[in-house]
C-alpha cells in the first residue's frame, strides 16, 4: 500500500492534464534513432553496465594489460576475465592482440573511452 507521501511524489511528476503539444512531438519523432541502431546500441550498453566489465573496462582505459594483469586488477580468474573479455569483444568494444603466448586488450576506439570516463564522471557526481 502507499503512503500519502509515496503517492504525492507519484503525481508531481507527471502532468496534469493531457496537453501533447504536436510540433514537439513531431521533433522529438524526427531524431530518432532507427530500430537497429537502437538495438545495437543497447546491447553495447548491456554489455558495459555489468559492473564486472566495466572494471575491466576501466583498466583497460589507462592502458592497454593482458589477460594476466587485468585478473590481478579485479581480483578474478584468468578464466572469468577471459570469458567477460571475449563477450567485450564480441560486442566491439575491446581489440586484442597476441605477443607469442600473451594477449594483450586496449579498449576499441574513442567512443568506449568517453562512455566509460563519462559514466564514471556521472557517478562521482
Amino acid at each position: 500500500m502507499r503512503t500519502d507521501s509515496q503517492q504525492g511524489r507519484m503525481q508531481e511528476d507527471v502532468c496534469e492534464v493531457n496537453c501533447v503539444h504536436p510540433e514537439a512531438v513531431a521533433q522529438a519523432r524526427a531524431t530518432l534513432p532507427g530500430g537497429r541502431d537502437v538495438d545495437t546500441a543497447s546491447a553495447f550498453l548491456k554489455l558495459v553496465g555489468d559492473p564486472t566489465r566495466l572494471k575491466i573496462l576501466s583498466a583497460l582505459n589507462t592502458r592497454e594489460l593482458c589477460v594476466c594483469d587485468l585478473a590481478a586488477v579485479v581480483n578474478l580468474s584468468e578464466s572469468a576475465v577471459s570469458h567477460q573479455l571475449r563477450l567485450l569483444r564480441d560486442g566491439r568494444v575491446v581489440a586484442f592482440r597476441r605477443a607469442g603466448r600473451v594477449a594483450y586488450y586496449r579498449l576499441l576506439d574513442h567512443h568506449v573511452t568517453m562512455l566509460i570516463e563519462g559514466a564514471l564522471e556521472h557517478a562521482r557526481e
